[in-house]
Parts: structure tokens; C-alpha cells; sequence
């Protein structure tokens, strides 16, 4: 069973960087793109930032110029370089996949909380 486990989570101060990291457990064929949600305590989730197989990325416009998505070459790998922080940051962050043939894959989430 293919599982994405998300490492990188932690309290951080208010300007300050974090690297979440995303793994799958084993090769997924047909990925065609890898994202990250966030779901902060009351509130709905929402999509932070996707890249797809091609390099294309897209990003919230909460998040735009703080944070940067990059996928390894192999597809295993997705990461989240987060600067900035702002305390309405703070969420529980979860890495999802998806392949051309519809399937998707959930990781558990790591929280991230900025503290101001």
C-alpha cells in the first residue's frame, strides 16, 4: 500500500523558515501531479501549492512570494520551502498525489505552528 509520509513540521517564530518534506513509500507510475494542503483548527482545508509532472506550479494567493513547491526528478519527493511565516500560517499540512488514471494518495500531515 503506497503511503506519503510528510516530515518537517515544528514550531517556528513569526519571519521564519520551515522546509516540509513529502515522501512516498514506494513508486507511484503515472503521477502527474504532487500537492500540499493545509488545514488550520475551524477551517476548511485548502490547497497551498501543486506542481505537476512538467513543472508547472501554482500557489495560493495567501502564500505567493513566501513559499516555493519542487518535486524531485524521480516523483517520490515533493517539498514546501516556507519563508516568511505568518502566524495565520499555523495548520496541519498534508502532501497529496494523483495520476492520470485518477487514483490519489493522502499523507497524515505534519503541523506547522508560527508563533508570533
Amino acid at each position: 500500500q503506497v503511503q506519503l509520509v510528510e516530515s518537517g513540521g515544528g514550531l517556528v517564530q513569526a519571519g521564519g523558515s520551515r522546509r516540509l518534506t513529502c515522501v512516498t513509500t514506494r513508486n507511484i507510475p503515472g503521477i502527474n501531479a504532487m500537492a500540499w494542503h493545509r488545514q488550520a483548527a475551524g477551517k476548511q482545508r485548502e490547497l497551498v501549492a501543486v506542481v505537476t509532472t512538467m513543472g508547472a506550479t501554482n500557489y495560493a494567493d495567501s502564500v505567493k512570494g513566501r513559499f516555493t513547491i519542487s518535486m524531485n526528478n524521480a516523483k517520490t519527493t515533493v517539498y514546501l520551502q516556507m519563508n516568511s511565516l505568518k502566524p495565520e500560517d499555523t495548520a496541519v499540512y498534508s502532501c497529496y498525489t494523483q495520476t492520470y488514471t485518477g487514483d490519489h494518495y493522502w499523507g497524515q500531515g505534519t503541523q506547522v505552528t508560527v508563533s508570533s
